[in-house]
């Protein structure tokens, strides 16, 4: 028969990591925030990066629950071996995905430019050079000159030379 004196040290142990979890989320949450704010990061992307450490703490957790629990060792090595080999099939066609989230991710950190910066890609058979609109999850937009709009997926933007061009100002005479 159940008896919470048996589990009582397990009882502890969750509630202990719950509420570890949850001022971790808190604290991480801020100081990304405040990364963001001074490295004058767009909200939604700050959003996004929250949201993707939220989800690893997440899984940290559910792992640390499981060994708390007492879970056999053997159980969860078949257990994560057989949904890493259902994900991994699944993902196999989809690692472009995988990649432009994990060079959005760089993009965030590293942050080399800016919305409203314009750069030169330097692709050997399709250079381009345009202001940047937008930096998402999975790409850039970027505009032309010309007006024409340019979706360029993340993970290409780290492989391919980027220049940051200067602002280009008017030419002005000026006169004594």
């Amino acid at each position: 028969m159940f008896s919470l004196k048996e589990y009582t040290q397990e009882i502890l142990a969750t509630i202990i990591l719950l509420l570890a979890l949850v001022a971790l989320r808190m604290i991480t949450a801020k100081l990304i925030r405040r990364f963001a704010a001074s490295s004058h990061l767009l909200e939604h992307r700050t959003n996004l990066v929250i949201k993707y450490t939220h989800v690893f703490m997440n899984i940290l957790v559910t792992i640390s629950l499981i060994v708390i629990w007492g879970v056999e060792t053997k159980d969860i090595f078949i257990t994560v071996s057989s949904i890493a080999t259902v994900i991994g099939v699944a993902m196999f066609a989809q690692w472009s995905i995988l990649s432009n989230i994990t060079s959005g991710m760089i993009l965030f950190f590293s942050f080399p430019f800016r919305i409203g910066d314009t750069i030169k890609i330097h692709d050997k058979d399709f250079p381009i050079e345009a202001e940047i609109e937008d930096i998402n999850t999975f790409h850039v937009s970027l505009r032309t000159k010309e007006g024409e709009k340019i979706i360029f997926p993340n993970n290409l933007l780290l492989q391919k030379g980027i220049s940051i061009m200067p602002a280009h100002y008017e030419e002005k005479e000026f006169f004594d």
